[in-house]
């Protein structure tokens, strides 16, 4: 009986891609080999700089004229490249469609939504504008825009960000193509909003029957969405297998490093996983495996050549057939014709890590966290920062010289905050829910619009300006991107002393406090005269964090301070942080869009939607049974890096985006987004639409508050 071997959709082999830069070619992809088949959801994960988009965007010749491809891009067995432009612009949108990582600019400004699907139904079928339009229509009903026929005359600017990326996956599906390529689909999107586009890709995908390459940074997403994952380093795909087995059993240290420097909301807290170092620049790269100089497991033979993406024998308890399958034939028609159910490493010592199976922490070194300097209960702990009913609105103005006020935005309206000595307190919540308002508010160090602010046991209201600069040692912050904070033209020597002067510190002591600094935070204190475009994004949040601690403040203010950084370096950062607050005593307030971040870091959180705090309490209380069904839809929503756990989870997603904060609404502001809300009877809705809901505690008494009507509901 003859077997007959289902021809890939797209095979990728041996593809490079370089750039032209002033010294020569720069690799950026070297020797990429991937397989995709119908109807497949094909995930690609890696650091900023492994090659992720830059593959993906190859695949549709989508590289500027500097870039030179080589290797092969086969199409249903049709070679895409070298192709003329005139055939690859007739197979883009068609056979192979893009969904691109910002669509702001991916849209062009100055043409209407519609008219810009409509287009490209136009370019590729035979059909009238008017049915074009009409096209359009059903397609931005099917991602979900609300109103589509109105949606068409809208302008990229007054979408919302996820209406944009719906609206750019409504064209990416126009012409029901065979493959949809996502590059970073979700990472400037908040997680509820992240968790609509989600599902509208795969709406799309289960509407056309295409398959899926979806290029990402965030193994959560990849674990919930991916059938097949393909890790990158360095240019190179470094491993690959089944979603669940990847997870389950890595066979390449990056991989595992990677997973272990998660944060997960499922998690116990303590100390990260760190991958130490971070990736040596594409035109330096060292002999053998670019990966040796960061791995645990490197020995001499890692540096004599780079090992070559293969299987390896599978462990005995697996069977023997296996074994012989995954060993047989050479390495490079293995890499090529990697099934399903195929594993493949780059590792030398891939069959040892096959065997033994080891959790992150027995290959990396793990970091010992010093126990906390504050101790006993909260109540004994002194207040250091304490918020009640802040409220903050700016004038809405119109027109062009002459301005008029013609409404009001309350950024602000009701925010409650209580941080004890020695906490960290997280503060979550959507874009435009007022956080980084709060902060601008506490920052200010003086009398709020409404409400009250007790920093440190004063009241900023009555503070002089004297006053306010003698508490401002005690405020420090470490802002989201270290390098627009951190002033360019200045040595970091000069950047951690900057605020000691500004205190009028003395210069022995300044000598002596910036070195210590250094070292505090990890930092070799030799470096002094460098500037901050010599160090990574890593060492140069170490940097930021230094110069906040330098004049030895009691609360740090933390806003998305990791944002930014690859995971891998991400945990050393959020080590750092924890080994600081232990030792210093510092208390944290933390703002961030990550839960999972804020479930392994904060003692207590606190939630706001729409400028108003709607739950607050411990971290274990409110994640565990949140009482506010938007805690409950933002916690459904952050996915898991655990295949098997993603796909048992029930998923609540919010419909739309929140409303415009120009318009005070009456009763309970979450209630047109509220699934609690549609579920309940007439006549328990009237209280949500009147009545504004207090942040009450719960009837056991203990700290834990929600601003909700319906409270035990929620929770349930």
């Amino acid at each position: 009986m003859t077997t007959t071997v289902e021809t890939p959709l797209l095979a990728v082999r041996d593809l490079r891609v370089d750039f032209t830069g002033p010294h020569g070619p720069v690799p950026a992809v070297r020797g990429v080999d991937l397989t995709l088949r119908r109807g497949e959801t094909l995930g690609i994960v890696g650091e900023s700089g492994s090659g992720k988009s830059v593959t993906a965007l190859s695949v549709l010749g989508l590289l500027p004229g500097t870039a030179r491809v080589s290797g092969s891009v086969r199409l249903d067995g049709r070679e895409l490249v070298g192709l003329p432009g005139r055939e690859l612009a007739a197979i883009r949108g068609r056979r192979v469609a893009m969904v691109f990582q910002d669509p702001l600019s991916a849209f062009t400004p100055v043409y209407r939504i519609g008219d810009q699907i409509a287009e490209a139904v136009r370019i590729h079928q035979d059909v009238d504008k008017a049915a074009a339009r009409r096209r359009a229509v059903e397609l931005l009903d099917l991602v979900g825009i609300p109103a589509p026929d109105r949606a068409l005359d809208s302008y990229p600017h007054e979408f919302s960000g996820g209406m944009r990326q719906r609206a750019m996956i409504a064209m990416a599906v126009a012409n029901e193509p065979d493959i949809l390529l996502a590059d970073e689909p979700t990472t400037a999107l908040d997680v509820t909003i992240q968790a609509q586009v989600l599902d509208v890709l795969r709406t799309a995908q289960r509407e056309t029957g295409a398959a899926l390459v979806l290029v990402s940074h965030d193994l959560g997403v990849i674990a919930g969405t991916a059938d097949r994952v393909a890790v990158m380093y360095a240019g190179r795909v470094v491993e690959t297998a089944e979603v669940d087995e990847l997870f389950a059993a890595p066979r390449h240290p990056y991989t595992l490093g990677l997973i272990g420097a998660l944060p997960r909301l499922d998690g116990s807290g303590g100390a990260l996983v760190p991958v130490p170092g971070a990736p040596a620049p594409m035109a330096e790269l060292p002999p053998g495996c670019p990966f040796a100089a960061r791995c645990p497991l490197a020995e001499e033979r890692c540096t004599a050549a780079e090992p070559a993406l293969e299987g390896t024998p599978e462990p005995a308890r697996e069977g023997a057939a296996s074994a012989g399958r995954a060993s047989a034939g050479p390495a490079s028609e293995r890499a090529a014709s990697a099934g399903p159910g195929e594993h493949l490493a780059a590792c030398v010592r891939s069959a040892e890590l096959a065997e033994r199976r080891p959790a992150p922490g027995e290959v990396y070194p793990v970091p010992e966290l010093p126990a906390p300097v504050a101790g006993g209960d909260r109540a004994s702990r002194a207040p250091v920062l304490s918020v009640s009913g802040l409220g903050k609105t700016f004038p809405l103005l119109k027109g062009t010289v002459f301005k008029r006020k013609v409404g009001e935005v309350y950024a602000v309206d009701g925010v409650d905050l209580d941080l004890r000595e020695g906490e960290t307190l997280g503060l979550v919540g959507e874009s435009g829910s007022g956080k980084s308002t709060t902060l601008f508010e506490l920052l200010k160090l003086g009398a709020p619009e409404t409400g009250r602010i007790e920093l440190l046991g004063r009241d900023t209201a009555r503070l002089t300006r004297a006053e306010a600069h003698r508490l401002r040692a005690g405020l420090q912050i470490v802002f989201q991107d270290p390098m627009a904070s951190l002033d360019p033209r200045m040595p970091i020597g000069d950047i951690i002393a900057e605020p000691l002067r500004a205190q009028h510190a003395p210069h022995e002591e300044i000598a002596r406090r910036v070195p210590e600094l250094l070292r505090q935070v990890g930092l070799d204190p030799e470096h002094t005269e460098r500037y901050p475009h010599q160090f990574s994004g890593g060492q140069r949040q170490r940097v930021s964090i230094a110069r906040a601690l330098a004049v030895r403040p009691k609360l740090l203010v933390l806003d998305e301070p990791v944002s930014a950084l690859d995971v891998s370096i991400q945990a050393g950062v959020l080590n750092l942080l924890q080994s600081l607050k232990a030792e210093l005593g510092l208390s944290y307030l933390f703002v961030s869009h990550d839960l999972s971040v804020i479930r392994h870091l904060a003692d207590r959180v606190s939630v706001m939607y729409l400028g108003r705090t709607v739950e607050q309490g411990e971290v274990s209380a409110v994640f565990d049974r949140p009482r506010h069904p938007y805690t409950r839809a933002l916690l459904s929503a952050v996915p898991l890096p655990d295949p098997a756990a993603e796909r048992a989870r029930d998923r609540i997603l919010l419909a739309g985006d929140p409303p415009s904060p120009t318009e005070r609404r009456t009763g309970c502001a979450f209630r047109t987004r509220c699934p609690l809300y549609a579920r309940l009877p007439e006549t328990a809705r009237v209280r949500c639409e009147r009545e504004r809901p207090a942040l009450d505690a719960d009837r056991a008494g203990a700290d834990h508050q929600a601003a909700c009507h319906h409270p035990e509901a929620a929770a349930s």
